[in-house]
């Protein structure tokens, strides 16, 4: 008896290999997919722009990277006591001016040339809703008409909220991507589209913005580009099916749920060699993490130095691993039982 919807998911003729650099970006269902395998020490970049929703922040975001663009004092302005920037997110606001300019032009500069070499972009979509600024935020030194990646807590009279048309997004989908190619032509790119409801746009209009986006990344698929679609919204939506496996707010996915979506994303995407070693780098991982009950015992002693010996092994079989980190904590704390 069957109790789950299959979902074929299209495998790329290349995989995803320890070889390779990946930049994510888009909304907060990037980081899960990123942070895990950055945990598992791929070469990965996580959002540099800091979390995105809408195609439009996503596009000019990552055209900015190809540039690179860099930020001057007259992009930043000034509310409830911080320095922001309406195209990053508000972990590079800073209550000095000239901090937050260098805290986004060093990430600007790191982007510019990880894309450079990356042999992968994630892109996670989240909303078709995008907004610009009004003439009230244009009486308040702001210029009306500019599209906001992230509204920062400001009053929403200087907003204009807009639903994105599909051939909108489109459009800008293929004008970034023909960017990229002309910047890196060797990126591979997948997109995925975000199972968290943006419930506050309400249910309806949720479903609505989902749809356009849908139809928007199916198209950039379906034209015979090196353009590849993961199912993570369907792979909720559709197939757990159920509150059970979202956290308590009934919006976000819980551990259970992303962990599934994780799976299914490195049996689809990630090399067979690539998986075998990321079960051996995971016990190591695990076992960075442990917390004994007794660290001065001998037992413990010796869990440290098998594990020191177990990163060892891997850094002298895949040189191009970082565990230096996980050696040197191994290590270290070992000498001071």
């Amino acid at each position: 008896m069957q109790f789950q919807l299959p979902i074929q998911v299209k495998e790329p003729e290349e995989k995803i290999s320890y070889r390779h650099k990946i930049l994510l970006t888009g909304s907060c269902f990037t980081k899960h997919i990123g942070t895990s395998l950055e945990d598992l020490k791929f070469s990965v970049l996580q959002n540099p722009t800091g979390i995105l929703f809408d195609p439009l922040s996503v596009c000019n975001s990552l055209i900015s990277y190809i540039h690179p663009k860099q930020f001057s004092e007259a992009d930043l302005f000034y509310l409830n006591e911080l320095w922001h920037s309406w195209h990053h997110h508000s972990r590079y606001s800073h209550i000095e001016k000239e901090s937050c300019i260098i805290h986004i032009n060093e990430s600007q500069k790191k982007a510019h040339e990880f894309l450079k070499e990356a042999d992968w972009l994630i892109i996670t979509l989240g909303s078709s809703f995008s907004y610009r600024l009004t003439e009230e935020a244009d009486k308040a030194n702001m210029k009306a008409g500019v599209g906001v990646a992230n509204c920062h807590r400001a009053p929403a009279k200087w907003f204009e909220k807009h639903l994105l048309a599909i051939d909108e997004i489109i459009s800008n989908l293929e004008s970034c991507y023909q960017q990229l190619l002309q910047f890196n032509s060797k990126l591979k790119i997948v997109f995925t589209i975000s199972p968290v409801r943006h419930v506050r746009d309400g249910v309806v209009e949720n479903n609505r913005s989902k749809a356009r986006l849908l139809e928007a990344v199916h198209r950039m698929v379906e034209s015979s580009k090196p353009i590849y679609y993961f199912p993570a919204y369907e792979l909720v939506i559709d197939v757990l099916r159920d509150y059970r496996f979202y956290d308590i707010d009934l919006v976000h996915p819980n551990y259970m749920a992303t962990e599934f979506v994780l799976e299914k994303f490195a049996a689809t995407f990630i090399e067979p060699n690539a998986m075998e070693l990321m079960e051996e780098l995971r016990k190591i991982v695990i076992a960075r993490k442990h917390k004994p009950f007794q660290s001065k015992t001998k037992a413990h002693k010796e869990f440290l130095l098998a594990h020191a010996e177990k990163s060892k092994i891997l850094i002298k079989k895949y040189p191009f691993l970082d565990l230096q980190e996980e050696l040197n904590y191994f290590t270290a704390v070992s000498e001071t039982l």
